[in-house]
């Protein structure tokens, strides 16, 4: 039986808790999916569930490998079945044989059953979720208290397998598609230092962990910045310098020569539109690139953004795609390029800035993390959500008949209001200097005339005087807002 205890503390996610909840009050068994990237916390979060539920029992498929069999995952899942239940030496070859088992151990009383890396264990075995599906009808649901949780990495798997297949239509009871967390909940992985530490200085660890607790939970408090990155990506043991190989061998298996390049291109630019990923990566657009982009999407690794007519509010064919894993562009840019020094100990980031183009990227993933955690600006501008007809990042292609734009962040508004966000990032104070360009920006919207433009900044290091005073923009809010967590 897996154990409850854990070496740190359990981070936010209490909206997944309460749905956990709430499922397990139901007078049924209930069937449970989660799907997310890598390090996100999935099992993690079934555990701190089990805490205060009942027997909780992990089952996790093996990562595959040229010489794993589909016989090898059901000997492993056999293995942990006789040291669960005191049934040493069990062996069997067929899954249903293993899942009425397991049933018949977890048929009454209060218990979890985690299938994790569901994708690993179903490998190379056409009928595991046909027999999965069965033993979940037959025999799993007869226990009204079980909770039987499947979990992957795999988000596109996960869709097409479980969430879309006629199989399992209308048996999960809830589906977790579990993010990044919240910059307000990233905060608190600086624990009573959080005061004591700039909203800059938590941006740049930021900057190469995301909102991944995995990664989070690794930064020492008590060091700067530099040290924490020298730490985490700069020396022969540094914990994130193989995450990447790891992300997309373990998860993408031999497709990972397929994605890698797709994620290597969008990390060296702001945007790119589908037909730009085919030039870069010389991928067919008539081909399965669709398809590919669609799966690293689901897996939380990029974000395809449509524009929209804001005259009409209705959504645009046209959308670009942008990196969105903070994590994924800062060992493209520097840890990959440096890998075989930095295995050698050759390697040495005296300080950040050192590094080529730092803040050209801190600019990125800055912007990155803001558009990550859009709720939050929108509950900075108070503005309820039902009134909003559409957000995005927003842009023009440029025509005969009007000039081509792009925005950081816009809002509309259903009363006709436009709030127009500059996500900024500067070393040092923003002045009005930064004024004519949001001016321009808004020319090249080219709006009808019933609509109203609020423009809005969200910045790291602080503005002006001359700006503030100027009254320009509508609202200013500065990312110390967007982590303060109370």
């Amino acid at each position: 039986m897996q154990q409850g205890n854990h070496p740190t503390p359990f981070i936010g996610r209490q909206t997944e808790l309460a749905h956990f909840q709430h499922v397990s009050e139901l007078n049924s068994a209930s069937l449970v999916v989660i799907n997310g990237r890598r390090r996100v916390g999935k099992s993690r979060l079934v555990q701190e569930f089990a805490n205060d539920y009942g027997p909780y029992f992990v089952f996790s498929g093996l990562p595959p490998e040229s010489s794993m069999t589909a016989q090898d995952q059901r000997d492993h899942f056999a293995r942990l079945c006789g040291q669960y239940f005191g049934l040493p030496g069990l062996r069997a070859t067929d899954w249903g044989d293993l899942f009425s088992l397991l049933a018949k151990q977890t048929q009454a009383g209060k218990v979890i059953i985690l299938l994790d890396e569901i994708t690993w264990m179903a490998d190379d075995d056409p009928t595991f979720l046909g027999k999965l599906k069965t033993a979940w009808d037959t025999e799993f649901k007869n226990n009204p208290n079980l909770v039987l949780v499947l979990c992957g990495s795999i988000s596109a798997w996960i869709d097409k397998h479980i969430l879309r297949s006629t199989g399992f239509l209308g048996r999960p009871s809830l589906h977790i598609t579990l993010k990044e967390l919240p910059l307000t909940d990233c905060e608190c992985f600086w624990g009573a230092h959080r005061k004591q530490v700039s909203s800059y200085e938590k941006l740049k660890i930021l900057s190469v962990t995301g909102g991944i607790p995995r990664y989070l939970e690794l930064i020492n408090t008590t060091l700067s910045a530099e040290a924490n990155i020298q730490f985490l990506c700069f020396n022969p043991d540094a914990p994130l310098i193989n995450e990447f190989q790891y992300i997309f061998s373990d998860i993408y298996g031999k497709r990972n020569i397929i994605y890698a390049p797709i994620v290597e291109a969008l990390s060296k630019h702001h945007s790119m539109t589908q037909t730009m990923i085919s030039q870069a990566t010389g991928i067919a657009q008539s081909g399965n690139l669709g398809e590919y982009l669609n799966d690293l999407v689901l897996g939380g690794f990029i974000s395809r953004n449509h524009t929209w007519h804001i005259e009409t509010g209705n959504i645009s064919k046209l959308s670009e795609y942008r990196l969105k894993d903070n994590y994924t562009r800062f060992y493209l840019k520097y840890i990959h390029p440096n890998r075989e020094q930095i295995l050698k100990g050759h390697f040495k980031q005296h300080s950040l800035s050192s590094l080529e183009n730092w803040e050209v990227l801190l600019g990125l993933q800055f912007e990155t993390l803001v558009l990550n955690n859009y709720s939050a600006i929108i509950q900075q501008l108070h503005i309820p959500p039902e009134e909003i007809v559409f957000d995005n990042p927003y842009f023009q292609r440029k025509t005969t008949r009007k000039p081509g734009c792009q925005i950081d962040y816009l809002i509309q508004t259903r009363f006709n209001t436009i709030y127009l966000c500059e996500i900024k990032f500067r070393k040092n104070l923003i002045g009005n200097e930064i004024i004519p360009d949001i001016q321009e920006k808004i020319q090249r919207l080219k709006l009808p005339k019933r609509f109203s433009v609020r423009p809005v900044l969200i910045h790291v290091n602080g503005v002006t005087d001359n700006l503030k005073n100027s009254r320009y923009f509508s609202n200013i809010i500065d990312f110390g807002e967007l982590l303060n967590s109370e």
